[in-house]
């Protein structure tokens, strides 16, 4: 373009360039700019109710799709609001632009009507920020916000966009190359430590792949599942990697740590190696770091050299994409097939068929675990499903059969009550033609309730499931397990709303499951309902997660049921 446009048609023109078809936000003054060319703009914008769901919402899209996902807000109230959603992306290592109006570059550090410093609020938690101080600039920041968010090690990219900026005019020109040379992050492996990891696996003989959400964010569960089938190894997958590798398969040790399964935890403290692939060594899943995997060497793979040694000190350290390094993994091996570790097999065979999942099974209360296992059941692992925070989101990572990457999204590093619902709607959008569930504690979901609006002002056929047990279940298993149940402020039994009503009002369909013998007809006719829907399960009041290993403690010394938690 020779014709000199408004800095808020250059943001969207670099949008474009991008590929950005969708983007989430909230009107606000000093944005008035951008939203009156989003007006007449093909690029598809949805209101939210809130900005924090904005953040969610761009969140669980980047999720689901591997797209970058675009937030928008305004200055001051608007812009602070994105925080929580800015840091759980940052904490999972999440694609994301948060794009924020300011106020006049005059009216900065004057204290000016919503003015917030957004860019040093949000500097711990982003990859980057940028204030946009020239409109000639905006087409290279755009550029390399974008570039940073979805290069390397994935995460929040903020650019703040003062008000005078918007309404400036200026020649919009889109970088066709970036050029960042303090910023390289390194793809390829270095091939003598990646043969130096082989030959570690190959003098093994009890090792064990922990596949972290880098396996994900890297695109390389086909990779993994190949390296998995020739090595013959056993995998445990944490929270962020489910449905990297198929949940039920028989080298799978499903999901490791707090809430892990007793045969994954019990396998990596007798492990003498542990392959970790894109994952940070999260004290969720390690425990007390001094007693974690005792007997184990450790080879980490990792695109992010930060990690390397920031928890667990690797025998043999590999920087680089999990896709490359698993790929000449897999090269190397088809060369020189790994002996296969059939006693360590065995071995974890037994502990799988001693330390199986389990619940006790009602026919008068719905247990959780049970609508768990039934929403999997009717769903065929085919469903992408969020979660919010707390034991409703443990059952799910525990008992939904985990087949496909992008098709489980759960806040991990940040445990942030209210994710799941926005992060559905934004899955909902990038994912137009597939099932999207949210599954919601009764405690969780009234974080960003209002985006019940949200669902039905756009149809999104979002199905959202609450495993309403009147408490806030998670807080509540603490309280009794370690505080002698003083249930402090944790009881919600008759200071709930009513569900169904709550969707009603907003014009969504609202059902109630409180029997056993009720749940699946209830479910059915979610399922096949062609819009929004919000389901009620009353479920069994005082049901705890386990197996669980409490905060600090050691992987083999876990709780594993009611009777010896008390």
């Amino acid at each position: 373009m020779t014709d000199k446009i408004k800095g808020s048609k250059i943001l969207l023109e670099c949008l474009k360039k991008e590929g950005v078809t969708d983007i989430f936000g909230y009107p606000g003054g000093s944005v008035l700019e951008i939203y009156d060319e989003i007006f007449e703009s093909d690029i598809n914008h949805y209101l939210v109710r809130h900005e924090q769901a904005a953040a969610h919402a761009a969140d669980g899209y980047a999720r689901s799709t591997g797209k970058v996902g675009v937030c928008l807000a305004t200055s001051g109230p608007g812009a602070t609001n994105l925080v929580t959603g800015i840091a759980t992306a940052n904490m999972d290592s999440i694609p994301m632009v948060a794009l924020t109006g300011q106020v006049a570059l005059p009216g900065i550090g004057k204290d000016s009507f919503q003015e917030a410093d957004i860019t040093g609020i949000t500097m711990p938690i982003t990859k980057h920020n940028f204030l946009v101080k020239d409109v000639k600039d905006l087409p290279q920041i755009m550029k390399q916000a974008f570039y940073i968010a979805r290069s390397g090690r994935p995460g929040p990219v903020l650019v703040d966009l003062p008000k005078d900026i918007t309404q400036a005019r200026a020649q919009f020109i889109y970088p066709e190359n970036i050029n960042l040379p303090t910023y390289k992050p390194t793809i390829k492996g270095n091939i003598k430590q990646i043969k130096a990891a082989l030959d570690l696996i190959n003098s093994s003989q009890r090792p064990v792949v922990l596949a972290g959400g880098g396996i994900i964010a890297a695109g390389a569960s086909a990779e993994l599942r190949e390296f998995i089938k020739l090595s013959k190894l056993p995998i445990a997958s944490t929270l962020m990697a489910l449905g990297a590798y198929p949940y039920y398969d028989e080298q799978s040790l499903q999901m490791p740590g707090m809430h892990g399964t007793a045969f994954a935890n019990y396998s990596i403290h007798e492990a003498d190696l542990l392959i970790a692939v894109g994952m940070r060594f999260d004290d969720r899943i390690t425990g007390k770091l001094s007693t974690f995997a005792p007997k184990a060497k450790i080879i980490h793979i990792d695109i992010d050299p930060a990690e390397i040694g920031k928890c667990v000190n690797p025998t043999v350290p590999v920087v680089g994409d999990a896709k490359s390094v698993l790929t000449d993994m897999i090269e190397l091996l088809k060369q020189s097939p790994l002996e296969p570790k059939k006693e360590w097999l065995n071995t974890i065979a037994d502990l799988k068929i001693k330390y199986p999942l389990a619940y006790n099974k009602s026919e008068d209360v719905i247990n959780p675990q049970y609508a768990l296992q039934l929403i999997s059941e009717m769903t065929k692992g085919d469903a992408i499903i969020a979660t919010e925070v707390g034991t409703h989101q443990m059952w799910a990572a525990q008992y939904i059969n985990h087949q496909k990457p992008r098709h489980f999204l759960s806040s991990g590093g940040l445990g942030t009550m209210g994710f799941g619902f926005p992060a559905a709607i934004g899955a909902q959008v990038g994912n137009p033609g597939k099932m999207v569930l949210n599954i919601a504690g009764d405690g969780s979901i009234q974080m960003n309730i209002q985006e019940l609006s949200t669902i039905a002002n756009y149809n999104l056929p979002v199905k959202v499931i609450i495993i309403n047990n009147r408490y806030l279940g998670m807080v509540r298993q603490w309280q009794e397990i370690f505080y002698s149940k003083r249930y402090s402020h944790v009881d919600m039994e008759g200071k709930q709303p009513d569900f169904v009503k709550v969707a009603e009002a907003y014009d969504v369909m609202g059902l109630r499951a409180e029997k056993p013998a009720d749940l699946k007809k209830v479910l059915e006719k979610a399922f096949s309902h062609n819009g929004p829907v919000f389901v009620d399960v009353v479920v069994n009041r005082e049901e705890n997660v386990f197996p669980m290993v409490p905060a600090g403690g050691i992987l083999n010394k876990m709780i594993h049921s009611e009777k010896e938690s008390t």
